[in-house]
C-alpha cells in the first residue's frame, strides 16, 4: 500500500497557517481541526516549515507564557521529512520511527504539496490492510475446505 492510497481516503486538504500567526492562533486551529501539527506557508502557498503540538510545548518552556505571541516562524521546524504519494507505507512508518516525527508532508515529483499524512493515519491504514489479508486467508481456507 502506498501513500496515495491514504490519500484517496483521507482527502489532500492540508490545515496550514502563516508565518506570521501567533502560538495561541496555531493552537485553536489544531484544537479546532482536531489535529497535531500545521504546515507553515507564505502567501505564494510555498512550504517554509510545520509547527506540531510539540514545538509548542517546547516553545512554552522556553519562554514561559509569552510563548503565545510568538510568530510561527520563530518555533516552527524549517527541515522538513517527506514522502511522496508512491512512497509505501511502511517505508514512511520507518521514517518517522527513525527520525521521530509523527507528521510527514506529502510532496508530488516536482516539489507541490499533495497533502499530509500522520503516524495515525498510517497505523490505521497497516490494520485495514492487515484485517483485508486476514479475511482473503480465511476465505481460501473456507472455500478450499
Amino acid at each position: 500500500m502506498t501513500i496515495a492510497t491514504i490519500l484517496r481516503h483521507k482527502g489532500r486538504n492540508v490545515v496550514s497557517v502563516g508565518p506570521q500567526d501567533d502560538v495561541c492562533e496555531i493552537a485553536r486551529i489544531l484544537s479546532t481541526h482536531r489535529i497535531g501539527a500545521v504546515l507553515v506557508r507564505d502567501s505564494a502557498g510555498d512550504v517554509l516549515g510545520i509547527v506540531s503540538e510539540r514545538d509548542i510545548v517546547r516553545c512554552i518552556a522556553a519562554h514561559g507564557a509569552d510563548a503565545v505571541s510568538l510568530p510561527a516562524m520563530r518555533l516552527m521546524t524549517r527541515v522538513l521529512h517527506t514522502v511522496t504519494p508512491s512512497t509505501k507505507v511502511t517505508e514512511a512508518l520507518e521514517m518517522m520511527t527513525d527520525r521521530r516525527v509523527r507528521h510527514l508532508p506529502v510532496l508530488e515529483e516536482d516539489g507541490q504539496l499533495a497533502g499530509m499524512v500522520s503516524i495515525g493515519d498510517l497505523v490505521k491504514a497497516r490494520i485495514d490492510e492487515a484485517v483485508h489479508e486476514a479475511e482473503e486467508l480465511r476465505h481460501y481456507v473456507v472455500s478450499a475446505g
